[in-house]
């Protein structure tokens, strides 16, 4: 059976997470990379797969199955996302949440325009923690959703921040508020606005001579990142951030608590709990997952932009209809 190929877009973290997801998905192969960057100055690990400017990505339609975008949802995706969607099918991780409804819709008539299929927001949340949100509200109906992040490193946030004018490098950690988990998984169903139930830790490194005030005011007020938030900005030098944030982390979990019976009278908790060791790794690995779905819904006619709600869970796995009843049902 033949692979299915892959080109990925941008070779960050989340670039080279997807090349090692890729190693591990004997049905998947990884074909080319695309970069901004100096293509010889980008080193990946797989040695035998050339490496291109994305400036010419377009003339390699023909030798690629699913494109994945690995840039951030800052400022890379809302370009990348629609114009590649028309010339490819893709998959991307666009985490903006607020953005979503407007992103789909670009890439949507892009992708309709090519007959390509693109699934995007692509990831454990938006993604995983999407689903699982869903399901909770299908079962239970009558009851309230929570969901927490961290405490770990959010990859969007930290590319928000390391493109903040003045600012040399950055890590961003989310933080769940110990009281209101606590009383959330008590059964109390509180009313939390966001600002209760997260804070945010940023820790920057700002280039000689910046203004560090100007900094802090500019991430404090950034809207959809930090502005709902309670943020503490800590400014430490390049050598402190590469010692002591080099891990990326992260984690989280969705609460749906709900209740049955002729009045209510029947409480239930539902938690879904993620622990990951590396954020992009993890990432980079649904994404992979999700390409293969893109990959099947093509070679069936289907075109459009899709989110995980669309994608039935069967077109994500290797295995055959039969193998899974078999084993996971």
């Amino acid at each position: 059976m033949s692979k299915i190929r892959i080109g990925i877009v941008g070779y960050g973290n989340l670039g080279r997470g997807t090349e090692l997801a890729i190693k591990q998905t004997p049905d998947t192969e990884l074909v080319c990379v695309f970069t901004r960057r100096d293509p010889k100055s980008v080193n990946i690990i797989t040695k035998d797969v050339p490496v291109y400017p994305v400036s010419e990505i377009a003339s390699h339609k023909d030798s690629i199955d699913v494109l994945i975008l690995c840039g951030g949802s800052a400022t890379d995706l809302p370009v990348q996302g629609p114009k590649l969607a028309e010339m490819f099918c893709t998959i991307d991780s666009f985490d903006t949440h607020a953005k979503i409804p407007e992103y789909f819709g670009k890439v949507d008539a892009a992708a309709r325009k090519g007959g390509n299929v693109s699934i995007i927001s692509v990831g454990w949340d938006p993604g995983m923690f999407s689903v699982m949100r869903l399901y909770g509200n299908c079962i239970l109906p009558d009851g309230k959703d929570y969901t927490f992040w961290g405490k770990g490193v959010s990859q969007g946030h930290s590319d928000a921040i390391r493109r903040v004018e003045g600012v040399a490098d950055g890590k961003q950690y989310t933080i769940p508020v110990a009281a209101a988990v606590e009383a959330v998984r008590s059964g109390a169903d509180p009313e939390l606005t966001t600002r209760q139930k997260h804070t945010r830790e940023c820790f920057v490194v700002a280039k000689e001579g910046a203004d560090k005030a100007k900094i802090e005011s500019e991430i404090k007020n950034m809207p959809n990142y930090f502005s709902d938030y309670d943020t503490t900005v800590h400014f430490i030098s390049q050598e402190e951030l590469d010692r002591d944030h080099k891990a990326i982390p992260h984690g989280g979990f969705v609460i749906r608590s709900g209740k049955t019976g002729i009045n209510g009278e029947t409480k239930h908790i539902v938690e879904y709990n993620l622990k990951l060791g590396s954020n992009p790794e993890f990432t980079s690995s649904i994404l992979v997952a999700y390409a293969r779905a893109a990959y099947r819904l093509h070679k069936e006619g289907q075109c459009g932009a899709k989110t995980v709600f669309d994608i039935a869970p069967a077109y994500l796995s290797p295995k055959s209809g039969d193998e899974l009843r078999a084993s996971m049902l």
